[in-house]
């Protein structure tokens, strides 16, 4: 995935966007597990300069994307299955408290929104897993959007990040990734109607799955 970033004036915002695109490589491992950071590489792509690259990278340091080391450089950090447990521990409180919460806070734009989200995964390829799995991402940070909560939000983004570094790992291997998608459609529909208790049951479902499905291949 090679984008520019759009010029504009705030240092802050050119930060986000080299953020943005950094996370969303190293989340589908397109930046492979323990591969350096080529910092000028990624100004001549990104368009920027140093200040907002090192910023996104701190950024993504904090979140576990990438490692720091003196005299060394950035990397990647490498995906440890050994973590499954421990992510799956917190996705499993979480993802169900942030269900219910979406489907009663969510505004009328909110439910629009996701009502066409819902109408677009009906046509989401189903043979190609890398994007199945990027329309699932999408699902799930839409989702996090009608929390109304930043701080919960950053939190659900952060380990769902590193439970897709995990499918990723698995991508080639995995069957069944089509269903796993349209899980999503009685969720969102739950959310759109304002079902916390279906939201929030559909949601634990959902996380248990993803579980057991990298467990059947381990």
């Amino acid at each position: 995935m090679n984008a520019r970033v759009n010029d504009e004036p705030a240092s802050v915002s050119l930060t986000e966007q080299a953020y943005a695109v950094l996370r969303d490589r190293l989340v589908m491992l397109e930046i492979k597990p323990g591969e350096p950071i080529n910092e000028d590489r990624l100004r001549t792509e990104l368009g920027v300069g140093r200040t907002p690259i090192r910023e996104a990278l701190k950024r993504l340091e904090q979140e576990r994307l990438v490692v720091a080391f003196p005299r060394r450089g950035t990397f990647a950090t490498d995906v440890n299955i050994s973590d499954l447990s421990h992510i799956s521990e917190v996705r499993r409180t979480l993802e169900p408290l942030a269900a219910a919460a979406s489907a009663e806070r969510a505004t009328a734009a909110d439910r629009t929104a996701l009502t066409e989200l819902r109408s677009r995964l009906d046509t989401a390829p189903s043979g190609d897993n890398t994007e199945l799995l990027r329309t699932d991402v999408g699902v799930h940070r839409a989702i996090y959007g009608c929390v109304h909560n930043p701080f919960l939000e950053d939190t659900l983004i952060s380990y769902d990040n590193l439970a897709t570094r995990i499918w990723c790992v698995f991508l080639p291997r995995l069957s069944g990734m089509a269903g796993h998608v349209d899980e999503h459609v009685p969720l969102l529909t739950a959310i759109i109607e304002g079902d916390a208790k279906k939201a929030s049951e559909l949601a634990s479902q959902h996380v248990i799955g993803f579980e057991q499905a990298i467990r059947a291949l381990i």
